[in-house]
């Protein structure tokens, strides 16, 4: 009989250096940012973003052991500068699903560059199958009034406009006190109420951490665990379509790219210290599986996708918001998956026929029958049953 893989249980971790040092890391910066925020440690909703100074601690801090909730989405896009942007300027364009994405931490993966023009858009005027993408700077804004906190840079459309258009993203998102993460060796620490949350985002792209050198990206998931008391990964990885929405052991291409091992990868980070594993790029939904007692989401798929940026066609325009409540020393307490899909104008809008929940459960059981996740019909998820 199938025994679930033991939960995973460590001390909590304790912070190495005392308060005030730099917990907003980036050892490297080979694609020309600058280090925003050095000595902050990020606090949700409390401001102080690019102040270069530690942010108070609103609230107080949770009780010794009481769990923290997380929620995560799959790719945003707002629209398409200049002429293919929402009407009323975005103005309410996550108002459908703010309620849904609520959370002690709101994640989210921006999918484009928040610049102006810099001139060094990647396609070409001759270009064929080449997207490029790009959102006012002040579209920023949305994002803070739907309540995400963090916002990953780790993908293939981070860089669509140069190397301007990734640091004016940076400042675009701590003007309005939204902390970031994806840079290479870029590691991300958020005080939630008293937990120390270490957010990493990976790709197959120079400008982020290296999804395809399990090795390299270890240590960086290995340091970030010494940073905090819980490590979250974000990574863009998988190949791209309709058609991608099973997991399958082994290395995924896609336009001659080299999309990372999925499986591999994940469970690597997990070995080495993480506690979230928050997976996008298909632009479709995959299934869900428990490793170590840590889950692993293996796509989100699309979540917004304005001025029809993303198709909504079928499967493609179907996601959902992820959301996990964790004990500071990982121990799972709790999740849940709710759908949502891109309208006819791509915005995000909750689906009452729960079409995201319904191909969940069925990817899920399909490519991980013995470790998959269950979902209720709520969309409450629990881990594995021992058996």
């Amino acid at each position: 009989m199938y025994s679930a893989a033991p939960f995973l249980v460590r001390p909590r971790r304790r912070l190495a250096l005392a308060a005030g040092v730099l917990l907003s890391v980036l050892l490297a910066t080979g694609c020309g940012t600058e280090e925003p925020g050095a000595g902050a440690v990020w606090q949700p909703g409390a401001g102080g973003g690019g102040t270069g100074a530690p942010v108070a601690t609103t609230g107080g801090t949770e009780p010794a052991g009481s769990a923290i909730s997380m929620s995560a989405t799959g790719d945003i896009i707002m629209g398409n500068a200049p002429n293919r942007l929402p009407p009323n300027g975005g103005k309410g364009f996550f108002t459908s699903v703010r309620k849904a994405l609520a959370a002690d931490l709101v994640m989210g993966n921006l999918e484009e560059p928040l610049t102006v023009d810099t001139g060094t858009g990647k396609c070409g005027a001759n270009s064929t199958r080449c997207f490029q993408f790009r959102a006012p700077p002040e579209y920023a804004a949305h994002l803070r009034d739907a309540g995400f906190d963090l916002l990953n840079q780790a993908n293939n459309h981070g860089y669509d406009y140069g190397p301007k258009g990734y640091e004016n993203t940076q400042a675009a998102l701590e003007k309005y006190d939204l902390a970031h993460t994806g840079a290479p060796d870029q590691i991300t620490v958020v005080d939630v109420k008293g937990v120390k949350v270490a957010v990493a985002g990976f790709s197959s792209y120079v400008w982020s951490n290296p999804l395809t050198d399990i090795a390299a990206s270890k240590k960086v998931v290995a340091k970030a665990a010494g940073m905090a008391d819980l490590v979250v990964v974000q990574v863009h990885m998988g190949g791209e379509g309709a058609d991608k929405t099973r997991v399958k052991p082994g290395t995924e291409m896609f336009l001659g790219e080299n999309r990372g091992d999925p499986v591999k990868f994940s469970k690597a980070m997990i070995d080495a210290g993480a506690d979230l594993i928050v997976g996008h790029g298909p632009h479709v939904l995959r299934g869900m599986e428990f490793y170590k007692g840590r889950l692993i989401a293996y796509s989100l798929g699309n979540f917004a996708g304005g001025g029809n940026s993303l198709s909504n066609n079928g499967r493609l325009g179907w996601g959902g918001v992820l959301k996990v409540s964790l004990k500071p020393d990982g121990t799972w307490a709790g999740g849940s998956f709710v759908s949502t899909f891109m309208n006819s104008s791509g915005k995000p809008t909750m689906d009452p026929d729960d079409r995201g929940l319904g191909l969940m459960r069925q990817l899920t059981a399909d490519d991980f029958p013995k470790s998959g996740a269950t979902f209720d019909d709520s969309g409450k998820i629990s881990p594995p049953a021992a058996g």
